[in-house]
């Protein structure tokens, strides 16, 4: 019963870590971008996202720029590093286009 038990959580947990996924969003301020310039920054939170410790500002990073477009997700890279740290430490990218 014990035995049985354990192989269903493990497989549950198995699951669990396969079936995750990155996620994104887009913001668009005024008319969205009007070139190809990007400026790229990390947000980095702790303990799986729940507490940020520093994020990127993306007025800041539009310098000005009236019309842009905000793109935030969270890379393979960022979950990588998620899963090193066991969610200890969770980065994200901030992308913004003039």
């Amino acid at each position: 019963m014990i035995k049985k038990s354990m192989k269903m959580m493990t497989i549950v947990f198995a699951s669990s870590m396969l079936l995750t996924s990155c996620y994104s969003y887009t913001s668009v301020v005024g008319e969205g971008a009007q070139g190809n310039n990007q400026v790229t920054e990390w947000n980095h939170y702790v303990i799986y996202g729940l507490a940020p410790v520093g994020v990127s500002d993306s007025k800041q990073m539009a310098d000005g720029a009236e019309n842009y477009t905000v793109y935030t997700r969270q890379s393979f890279v960022n979950g990588l590093v998620t899963a090193i740290t066991f969610g200890i430490y969770s980065p994200s990218v901030t992308t913004v286009t003039k």
